[in-house]
């Protein structure tokens, strides 16, 4: 069963669980991404099997986001830690380069957090905020989230060189 969110105008976007049948769908999504090296640590030249091996974990619950039949983003969801951190989540989104600036990245961030709730999880703590990555930063922050970090120097982005990385945190 899909969650939806519906923008204005526009039609419903609905978060769905993602299997394995969804492998082309959520490479097309991820793929722009990882080639641009803009917002995740990995590596610009990652292979598509690599690749969905990353997102698909076993330890990742994973979603996509479509309308329309389209894929228009994908995310998932996890302990960030294990043992006695394993209360705080972890999530990781990406939406297709088509559908930025359509609502899908908050989408999903308010699906994730109720997720994350229903799943029992107290936190939700994001640990690679890439601070040139600024329409990201300030989704978060209207998502509730707060800067409690600032890493240094800890990206090092093809086009602006090293920057800094943000940590953000939001109770849940």
């Amino acid at each position: 069963m899909g969650w939806g969110v519906k923008p204005t105008g526009r039609a419903p976007i609905l978060i769905r669980p993602a299997t394995r049948a969804d492998d082309d769908s959520v490479w097309r999504v991820i793929e722009p991404m990882i080639r641009e090296g803009e917002t995740y640590p990995l590596a610009r030249d990652m292979t598509r099997e690599a690749a969905l091996a990353h997102f698909f974990k076993a330890e990742h619950e994973m979603f996509i986001a479509e309308s329309g039949g389209a894929a228009l983003g994908a995310y998932y969801l996890r302990a960030n830690s294990t043992g006695p951190a394993s209360h705080v989540a972890n999530c990781g989104y990406v939406t297709a380069t088509e559908a930025r600036g359509r609502g899908v990245a908050r989408a999903m961030c308010l699906h994730s957090l109720e997720r994350a709730r229903a799943r029992g999880f107290r936190a939700m703590q994001f640990n690679l905020v890439i601070s040139t990555n600024e329409v990201a930063v300030h989704l978060w922050q209207a998502c509730g989230f707060t800067i409690v970090g600032r890493l240094p120097g800890a990206f090092n982005s093809p086009r602006h060189g090293y920057v800094d990385a943000l940590v953000m945190y939001q109770a849940l």
